[in-house]
């Protein structure tokens, strides 16, 4: 399984983004993200960027990584999760769409 990171664009020079993560400088593809600028946050996988996050969403995608982390060395999660604790789980829209359409099977 691989998780993206949300990381904050220092620089960009080319294809090439210099990010940060956890305050380690981090080199980036980002040839699917022709249009990202310095300061921009950015979710990476393997040293490639694949999306532009809003600076909220990145934080608590960091937030719940650090949760994690925490729960995983035998620590308690804390508020990482309490935007999702506070409402109701949601499909995602396209098997929302399916849903709504009356489909219940593949």
């Amino acid at each position: 399984m691989c998780v993206g990171i949300p990381m904050q664009l220092q620089a960009v020079n080319g294809i090439v983004g210099h990010a940060t993560d956890n305050g380690q400088l981090q080199l980036l593809d980002l040839s699917l993200l022709p249009d990202a600028r310095p300061g921009d946050w950015v979710l990476g996988f393997l040293g490639t960027a694949r999306e532009i996050l809003p600076e909220a969403e990145a934080l608590l995608i960091r937030k719940a990584l650090a949760g994690l982390s925490q729960v995983m060395a035998g620590g308690d999660a804390g508020d990482a999760f309490a935007d999702l604790e506070a409402r109701t789980p949601r499909l995602p829209p396209h098997l929302q769409a399916a849903l709504d359409a009356g489909r219940t099977t593949g």
